[in-house]
């Protein structure tokens, strides 16, 4: 979703050629510096220029991306139970509905969850990618050059950028997802949408914005499996799924010591 929030906000953003000579603290200041950035790590080559500082941004924006995790991944342990609260004051009026909302105030605060500071990171890390994307984009000397088979100012003629951009956005959404709780329908959908999108757009872009998709979506994958496993996290779940039920089950047998323990 973060994606798709990042790919509407890049449409409303200007597309002309940013140089020292531009003006706006935003093209002038942001995203020159950023162009000049690049520039600096190219060794000689705008392809790795974008590898690298794509690579570094995304480090940077790490602290933040494992706080905005462990702030999503909280919030989604308690959607049972917030779910149950739904439910129980189901009725629409408005004395029901702020009674429910006294709950699940209460609950958020018991089990120490702020459902809206998950938010923040996310708005940090917005303006950096979008001024990372607009720099590459924008500036000339970025979207020239070769890089391995790749003309960067022209679309990836044998279609292998294309294919990898779909690949890693559908592996990021789709992890992502994994470790939640309940997946609405317009979760799933967006889990294929994505991917078919990026592809189609990556068709036509120049390589330059298409290796930085890649990249960006790449190291997206390796962050989500290292620091917000969904494997580990369904492990852990099942786990303590299993303790809970030992546990009951330890309780019944103490309460009715003559029951014979089932097979």
């Amino acid at each position: 979703m973060s994606l798709l929030a990042l790919v509407l906000l890049l449409s409303a953003c200007g597309t002309g050629t940013v140089d020292q000579n531009s003006t706006g603290i935003w093209s002038r200041y942001i995203v020159y510096y950023f162009g000049e950035a690049i520039k600096g790590l190219s060794f000689g080559n705008v392809g790795v220029g974008i590898i690298l500082f794509t690579i570094i941004i995304r480090i940077i924006l790490l602290p933040l991306m494992h706080f905005q995790t462990k702030s999503m991944r909280k919030t989604q342990e308690l959607q049972p139970k917030i779910k149950a609260l739904q439910e129980k004051y189901s009725a629409r009026d408005t004395a029901t509905q702020q009674k429910m909302q006294a709950e699940q105030k209460k609950l958020y605060a018991e089990n120490n969850v702020n459902p809206y500071i998950g938010c923040l990171p996310l708005l940090v890390q917005m303006p950096v990618m979008m001024a990372l994307y607009q720099a590459i984009l924008r500036v000339p000397a970025l979207s020239q050059g070769q890089f391995l088979w790749l003309n960067l100012s022209e679309h990836d003629q044998f279609y292998i950028l294309p294919v990898l951009a779909a690949v890693f956005t559908f592996l990021s959404t789709y992890l992502s997802s994994m470790s939640q709780i309940e997946v609405n329908a317009s979760v799933k959908i967006m889990n294929f949408a994505m991917p078919v999108m990026i592809f189609v757009m990556a068709l036509n872009l120049a390589s330059g914005l298409t290796l930085y998709w890649v990249i960006s979506n790449a190291f997206q994958v390796v962050q989500t499996l290292l620091i917000n496993n969904p494997f580990k996290i369904r492990q852990e779940r099942r786990a303590e799924a299993k303790r809970i039920r030992d546990k009951e089950r330890a309780l019944e047998r103490a309460k009715n010591p003559k029951k014979k323990k089932k097979k």
